[in-house]
């Protein structure tokens, strides 16, 4: 198998001890705590939390999801907009005040008035249409802007076209030129060059007599055709320099934007890493059964330890084969559902003989000493470290994983197992004597389909971040729930993100259950055809989703060589309907 890592990865990483601990990790008993982004614990795994009320999901706190750069200059612009509509009145009603003084031609005044009542009009209506967000659109902006030109132009055919009255045009046309309509700026730039070179050019040729207060009697025709020429050059800079500051002004809120969400995505992942690094400094060192023999195995140090039990190194008495034992601990022992439930994770995957899902050598019952699982000892290194290693993984390691983890799901399908807690630190990449390939550990929470009386009724069960929704609504749950799982670790491992995060577990859930994450592609060099695929993947309807491994991973094969199928187009596209990406 090819490209299971990517390169620089180190194989050699001792780190499948707290792979093989599965199941032994601390109880959560404050509904309050943080929950890490990327591999949070497994809730309920140890039957001790209750599962979260309706109520609960249904008012956890909501995450205000940042505008894109457009929405930003979108709601610029309607302040912009409402802001201008309230200066256009006074300046109106100070025109209209002065008009009575400044004597000139009666038509020319006439013609300003009502210029300025135009004005006066279009931004009292715009002004109370704007008293909220959702009363603005771009046709009403456009409509104000021909408005104010026509008004403007009244004035300077009234002031004099070749006074300094004109340079209000600039103005104005800078505050329409900077909007979202690229249609409506030029169509408002164009209708001021018209009408200044109709009434600049018509008085030059004698065509349109000037009645202006301030006239250029004493100027040649040559002289007052530059000056029309000048006040048109300054239009046409006015409205590209306009344009041009749009485009800088979004291109720095885009890196802005993209900076943000590398800060957000750099400090999700510090929570991640200091979660493994709490679980790096519990183990390692002698243990209470350090030389002690168990069944055929002499245990070794200790190489991975969690909240209900320790792994040791071991080897088989007589042939020294390595192996993994796993203990629990003495204060569980007196439980006697968590030991049978040790002893229900060791047969469900003794049972499972494929080479994806990690080999139970032997097995302690309740008759041995202290119960325990030997395994096969592993070399390598979990998903989980990979991914803090190198955040982001190529799209042939994702394909490599998808194949080998969908082996052994299919074993599972196969007899009725449903896993329930795929996560990256269940996902072990083993450095074998055949070459590198992924195995499926920890089946501590599993369920058989047909079993209506698994230890774990009635809890939540599995890791809040790749729980399927059909789980935290304690619905029926089969295999699609460990696709809907190994779809989330595909978003993790090719996005460089989590999927769902949040400041509490009942925050996560509602996520989970009720909203998408980002689009993978707005992660940036992602084809959107995997927005598609991974939508499938991640449909909040079981129904909705792939139906096995290998279905999922010849999606994502045909969407990262830009093949996808219409009908999974289509069918991606009617996910996201329902539950469209965040916005992200």
């Amino acid at each position: 198998m090819s490209s299971v890592l990517p390169a620089g990865s180190s194989s050699a990483s001792t780190s499948a001890a707290s792979s093989v601990i599965g199941d032994d990790i601390p109880t959560l008993d404050d509904p309050t705590r943080q929950v890490a982004p990327e591999d949070g614990p497994a809730v309920g795994s140890d039957g001790e939390r209750s599962h979260p009320s309706t109520t609960t999901l249904g008012t956890a706190t909501r995450t205000t999801m940042l505008a894109s750069p457009h929405d930003a200059l979108n709601l610029e612009e309607i302040k912009r907009t409402r802001a201008f509509a309230r200066i256009s009145v006074p300046f109106a009603l100070i025109v209209l005040a002065l008009l009575p003084f400044l004597g000139g031609d009666a038509f020319a005044r006439a013609l300003v008035a009502g210029g300025m009542l135009l004005i006066l009009g279009a931004s009292l209506i715009l002004g109370w249409l704007l008293r909220e967000d959702a009363g603005y659109s771009v046709s009403r902006a456009l409509v104000f802007g021909v408005t104010c030109v026509l008004g403007g132009y009244a004035g300077i055919y009234y002031f004099g076209v070749f006074s300094p009255a004109a340079t209000i045009i600039p103005f104005g046309l800078y505050f329409f030129s900077v909007g979202q309509s690229f249609r409506g700026t030029v169509g408002i730039y164009v209708l001021c060059a018209v009408l200044e070179a109709l009434l600049g050019f018509g008085m030059v040729l004698g065509v349109i007599p000037d009645p202006g207060l301030v006239r250029a009697a004493g100027l040649s025709a040559v002289a007052r055709a530059g000056i029309v020429v000048l006040v048109e050059s300054t239009f046409f800079a006015t409205f590209l320099i306009a344009r041009a500051s749009r485009e800088a002004i979004l291109h720095a809120i885009e890196q802005h934007d993209r900076a943000m969400r590398g800060l957000l995505q750099r400090e999700e992942l510090l929570k991640e890493a200091r979660q493994e690094l709490e679980r790096a400094l519990v183990s390692g060192g002698l243990g209470r059964f350090t030389d002690d023999v168990l069944g055929s195995f002499k245990l070794g140090a200790v190489i991975g330890r969690g909240g209900m039990g320790e792994v040791y190194e071991a080897v088989r008495v007589g042939t020294d084969e390595p192996a993994a034992v796993k203990l629990l601990m003495g204060h569980v022992l007196g439980d006697a559902n968590h030991v049978r439930r040790f002893i229900r994770e060791a047969k469900i995957a003794q049972s499972l003989s494929v080479e994806n899902v990690v080999r139970v050598l032997e097995i302690g019952g309740l008759d041995a000493h202290v119960p325990y699982i030997a395994m096969e000892r592993l070399r390598g290194s979990d998903l989980a470290d990979v991914l803090r290693r190198h955040r982001r993984l190529p799209m042939p390691s994702v394909l490599a994983i998808v194949r080998d983890v969908g082996r052994g799901l299919d074993a599972a399908r196969a007899a009725g197992i449903v896993h329930r807690d795929l996560k990256p630190r269940n996902l072990f990449c083993h450095e074998g004597p055949g070459g590198p390939s992924w195995k499926i550990l920890d089946f501590g929470v599993s369920r058989l389909v047909a079993d209506q009386g698994t230890l774990t009724r009635d809890q939540l069960v599995g890791t809040p971040n790749y729980m399927a929704p059909e789980q935290v609504a304690s619905g029926a749950v089969d295999h699609r729930a460990d696709l809907y799982a190994l779809a989330v670790i595909c978003y993790r491992a090719l996005t460089g993100r989590p999927a769902f995060s949040g400041d509490s577990i009942s925050e996560l859930l509602y996520k989970v259950v009720h909203t998408m994450p980002p689009k993978p592609s707005a992660a940036g060099r992602l084809d959107e055809d995997l927005d598609a695929v991974l939508a499938i993947g991640m449909a909040k309807d079981a129904k909705d989703r792939f139906e096995s491994a290998s279905e999922l991973a010849d999606a994502l094969e045909a969407a990262a060589r830009h093949e996808l199928p219409e009908a999974l187009r289509h069918r991606g596209a009617k996910v996201t309907s329902a539950h469209p990406w965040a916005e992200g």
